[in-house]
Parts: structure tokens; C-alpha cells; sequence
């Protein structure tokens, strides 16, 4: 497995240096016995040096938690209530996880977890005769009735059907995917909103709701027109919810309103990439609005750069600074980086360090017990910075884990097929290994390190 390369030269240096240095006489450290810009910050975040293992380790850390708290069994005739539900939209970001972190790091245990649950929800689903109502987690299966319920689920479903042909899924997959295509509410051009907090207000989470779902249907039915019609929605949720001079989107928007809210919540901002990969991973190379997608893509990816905390992090609000940092904004956010580098969509040059900077945030947030902290719980729809501001964070909320273990699974891919190495203290990723064994170095014409002397 590869790894972030830096020398022993510098790790002996860097231990040996703090801060601020004060010496006299013979042994004196200065400008001229020492070359000072090697000397080591005191990094918040672990900076430097990263490889797969450590990170195969972070997300087996969550793994482990999420695996123990979420049985799959019934309790008094219900769907055991662990600490998370299993039918969640939440959970279907885990189940979505799950399945791309098996298929990167030939893991089955992260598919094995996938069929295991869906599969007990089916066959639990198929055998409850009792009222749906008077368990939460059975009516999301037996009769779903929102795009929340339905829409998320609805992909992670397909995608594991397609995956494990054992499932035996298919109608709970049909009555999904009914309540994706029959309960939303449209504007005129076909964008989903809601009817609340005010009429025809457009949620920038909807399109995470229910495009990557359409996209996973051209595929599971064999219908193309789902993919271009998701496409055609998602060039409508762009039309109202981006804010160009920013380079990110806005949380809401209201149908009518003389003057838009311009919330840019961190999150909302994470389902909105989120939705931006998956359209393309689908999107043929000559469909006719994959360009305007793939823009939109790399624009935001140069929004969210450009915001990115010292540390790593993004804010709750992202371009309010003096907002908190939350967990899993940033996990998100380094999924879509990664995986835009990883398919080249992006420049592993300029984004690989802002993806791994943000991977190490995140890692530094998996507690010993495998939580991840800092996460915003669930949020409405706001038009005043105090809302969002002021929104608790918790470890039991669900929307950190599933995004973290994507995160670290697009990490491993990227850190096995770029090389990142520290060239004069900082992170930098080479399409070609430079075989570098020293602090400070040049690249000849073939890619390979040179020594600066100095």
C-alpha cells in the first residue's frame, strides 16, 4: 500500500524543532546551521503524512460502532430500535457508502452489512402483519409516504440489488421508486419543492432526495429517460439555488420571493456535490447536459477551496467563518474532491491537499469508540444566519457516519493511485512517483526528484 513519503532527514529534523527556537553559543540554531523553513508548525490537524492503513483503520473504527448499534433483529415485534434506523435516508447514505468501500478496498464486510440489513428489512417486511404505524422503521418500509423516506432508500436499494443478486427486493424497491415519481411536489419546469416552510419553496437537499435515485434507475430498469430527466432537474435546482459570485449554493429558495435567502449551509452544500458526482458517474460523455453539470462541478469544487478552514474543516455556514466547524460538511466534501480527482474531473495537483487536509479533519473527529463528532443535526430551512449558527451538534446524529466511511474509502482509491509526498514541508500529489528520498527537491523531465542544494 502506498504511502505519503518524507525522509528521515526531515523527521529527525522536524522532532527536534519546535515552535519558537532559542540557543547561544557553538550550538546555536540559526539561519545559517539550519535551513529554519523546516522547522515543524504546531498543526491542530495532522498534516504531512497519510496512508492507507491509517485511514482503512479510521473507517473500520466506525465500522465497528455503527455495526454494534445497529443489529438487525426484531425486539417485541418491531424492528429493534438501535441507535440508528436502518431505514433512514441517513442510512441509505451508509448503504451507498458501504457498498463504493467494499468494491475500493475488497472488504466484503462493508457489503456484507449492506445485504444483511436490507435483506432482514425485507424479509421482516414480508412477515409483519401487523399495523405499519405502530412501528417507525416498518413503515418506512411497508408504506413509505415522503421523498424522504422514499428517495435516498430507493438508490441504496437498486444499488444493492445490482450488487448481490441474492437480495430478493424488487417490490419494496417498486414501492420506493413509486413515491420518488408520484409524491413530490413540481414546479413548472419540473424542479422539486416542498410546500413548507412557505409554498413552493425548493430545499437544495431535495436534489440529493432524489436524482441519484433516478440516475440508479436508468441503470436497474434499463430507462435512459430517468437519467436525462434527473439531469433536467438538476439544471433547475442550479438556475435558483447558485450563487455565482461565490461559487457555492444557497440553502433555500422561494418561489415568487422578490429577494432570495441566501443561506450557504455546509451540509446542503455536501448533498448538492454529492448529487453533481453521481449525475456524472452516470452521464455519458455526449449526453447534452453534461457539460453544464460538469461545470457546475468544478466551480464548486474552486467554492469550497477557496473556504476551507486552516484546519481543514468547513464552517456550518460556509462563508460565515465565525460559525462552527462541522464533521459531516467536510466529510462530504472531501468524498466529492477525492472522487473528482479520482476521475478526472479535477486536478490531483491542485485538490488532492485540500481533499486530504479535509480527510484528516474528519479523521480527527472519530473518537476511541468510533463516533464521529461535531455533526449538525437535522435542519430545516432557515433565513437569518442565527438558525444555522446555533444548531446543536451531536455524536448520535446519523448523518456524520455514513459520509465519513465514504470519505475515507475515496481516500484509499486516491492515495492508491496518485503519490502524494511532503517537498519542502508541504503536501503535494504527483501523477508520477517522484521517488524522492529527501526534504526539498526538483522534478527532471521524466517526473523524478532532483536534490535542491543549497
Amino acid at each position: 500500500m502506498r504511502k505519503t513519503h518524507i525522509s528521515l532527514l526531515v523527521a529527525l529534523l522536524l522532532s527536534a524543532c519546535g515552535k519558537q527556537v532559542e540557543s547561544n553559543g557553538a550550538d546555536e540554531i540559526n539561519d545559517s546551521t539550519t535551513p529554519l523553513h523546516l522547522l515543524k508548525p504546531d498543526y491542530k490537524t495532522p498534516y504531512g503524512q497519510l496512508s492507507v492503513d491509517s485511514v482503512k483503520k479510521d473507517i473500520d473504527r466506525v465500522f465497528t460502532y455503527i455495526n454494534e448499534v445497529t443489529p438487525a433483529k426484531m425486539t417485541d415485534g418491531k424492528v429493534n430500535q438501535g441507535t440508528y434506523r436502518l431505514t433512514s435516508y441517513e442510512w441509505a447514505v451508509m448503504y451507498d457508502a458501504l457498498l463504493d468501500a467494499a468494491a475500493i478496498t475488497g472488504d466484503k464486510k462493508y457489503s456484507d452489512y449492506v445485504t444483511e440489513r436490507i435483506g432482514f428489512l425485507a424479509r421482516e417486511a414480508d412477515n409483519y402483519k401487523g399495523d405499519p404505524s405502530e412501528d417507525g422503521q416498518m413503515r418506512q418500509v411497508k408504506a413509505p409516504a415522503t421523498l424522504d423516506d422514499a428517495g435516498a432508500m430507493a438508490g441504496a436499494w437498486m444499488r444493492a440489488a445490482m450488487a448481490d443478486s441474492t437480495l430478493k427486493i424488487s417490490p419494496y424497491i417498486e414501492q420506493y421508486w413509486n413515491i420518488v415519481e408520484t409524491t413530490p411536489v413540481h414546479l413548472a419546469d419540473g424542479t422539486i419543492a416542498r410546500n413548507r416552510p412557505h409554498y413552493n419553496a425548493v430545499w437544495l437537499d431535495d436534489m440529493f432526495m432524489a436524482l441519484p435515485s433516478m440516475a440508479v434507475r436508468s441503470r436497474y430498469a434499463n430507462d435512459p429517460k430517468q437519467l436525462d430527466n434527473a439531469a433536467k432537474i438538476a439544471s433547475g435546482f442550479i438556475k435558483r439555488m447558485w450563487i455565482p459570485e461565490k461559487n457555492i449554493f444557497r440553502h433555500g429558495y422561494i418561489e415568487g420571493a422578490s429577494h432570495q435567502p441566501s443561506m450557504a449551509w455546509g451540509r446542503a452544500n455536501g448533498w448538492a456535490i454529492l448529487t453533481l458526482c453521481q449525475l456524472l458517474d452516470y452521464l455519458p460523455e455526449n449526453h447534452p447536459r453534461r457539460v453544464e453539470l460538469l461545470d457546475i462541478y468544478r466551480r464548486h469544487a474552486e467554492g469550497l477551496a477557496s473556504l476551507q478552514g486552516i484546519d481543514g474543516f468547513w464552517h456550518q455556514l460556509l462563508d460565515r467563518p465565525e460559525t462552527y466547524e462541522e464533521t459531516s460538511a467536510t466529510a462530504i466534501f472531501a468524498y466529492a474532491l477525492a472522487h473528482g480527482i479520482n476521475q478526472g474531473w479535477i486536478d490531483a495537483v491542485t485538490y488532492g491537499p485540500v481533499a486530504q487536509l479535509a480527510w484528516e479533519a474528519v479523521s480527527s473527529k472519530i473518537n476511541k469508540g468510533g463516533e464521529v463528532e461535531d455533526v449538525c443535526v437535522g435542519t430545516g430551512m432557515g433565513f437569518e444566519p442565527a438558525y444555522y449558527a446555533y444548531r446543536p451538534v451531536s455524536v448520535k446524529a446519523a448523518h456524520g457516519y455514513g459520509p465519513t466511511i465514504w470519505a475515507g474509502a475515496e481516500m484509499i482509491k486516491l492515495l492508491n493511485k496518485y503519490y502524494p509526498y511532503v517537498n519542502d514541508s508541504a503536501v503535494h500529489y504527483y501523477t508520477v512517483d517522484p521517488e524522492a528520498d529527501m526534504p526539498l527537491f526538483s522534478l527532471d523531465a521524466n517526473g523524478k526528484a532532483v536534490n535542491v542544494k543549497h
